[in-house]
């Protein structure tokens, strides 16, 4: 599984990091917090490389970008992506999300909606109660040896720098901590298709993906047996549900090429 293309482009006074894997209609992936596109998202290249162009990114403070010396916002993710894709040559993409990057997409399908072809939202929020019983009261007592391991090494492999993973779980946790509620209309606004992703066992509350797929119209909706992401990614213990992931993939593909 080889990137056709790597490199970095300048964006938001940033250097963003990005691969592209394979040919086709343009799909952008979009990692959650703490993470990086190649460890969320292996399983789906594979799977997907043969179907479309797949544009991997990482976020600010994330993976092999550089860091901001300014909170993280969702906002800001989703603007720094669009500028990416400006600097790319790409005039309208799909985008599927996982987790804080699924909230980014929702952010990319309100603030920048010409370049949006379609959207894949996966086990992202929009209000504090949407989330599981305890999740914010667990970010406030969040320390750095609570960051799971498999995330400090990922983050060490492609950015040796103990300060800047530091730093990231900083940032991260910051932004869960200071976390207000959206209004309705940042989905109500959304024109473009979306499906909604998420697990029965997952971090967010199934009602509140319901109720997300409520707000747009015509969206579309998936609630599988999993907890957060095994449904297109190994679990942190390294197990990897090969037969979830192909059927979660495959009907991901089938709605982008509806």
């Amino acid at each position: 599984m080889d990137p056709v293309e790597k490199g970095y482009k300048k964006v938001n006074g940033i250097q963003m990091y990005y691969e592209i894997y394979g040919s086709g209609k343009p799909l952008v992936l979009i990692h959650g917090g703490g993470s990086s596109f190649l460890y969320d998202f292996k399983e789906v290249i594979e799977r997907l490389q043969d179907q479309f162009q797949l544009i991997g990114v990482d976020l600010q403070n994330h993976g092999r970008s550089d860091h901001r010396d300014i909170p993280e916002t969702f906002e800001q993710d989703a603007d720094d992506v669009a500028a990416l894709l400006a600097e790319l040559a790409i005039d309208k993409a799909s985008f599927l999300g996982f987790s804080n990057g699924g909230s980014t997409v929702m952010q990319i399908g309100y603030r920048h909606p010409g370049i949006v072809e379609k959207l894949v939202v996966a086990s992202a929020f929009y209000k504090r109660e949407g989330m599981i019983d305890g999740f914010f009261e667990s970010m406030m007592d969040a320390t750095f040896e609570s960051m799971p391991e498999p995330f400090k090494i990922n983050f060490l492999n492609l950015n040796p720098d103990f300060s800047k993973l530091e730093n990231l779980f900083d940032k991260d946790c910051k932004r869960m901590q200071t976390f207000e509620d959206w209004e309705d209309k940042v989905l109500t606004s959304i024109q473009s298709p979306v499906l909604f992703i998420s697990g029965d066992q997952d971090v967010m509350k199934p009602e509140h993906t319901v109720a997300m797929w409520r707000l747009v119209k015509d969206a579309k909706l998936m609630i599988l047996p999993a907890t957060h992401g095994i449904y297109m990614m190994p679990d942190f213990d390294g197990s990897i549900n090969k037969n979830l992931i192909d059927f979660t993939v495959s009907e991901v593909g089938s709605f982008l090429n509806d």
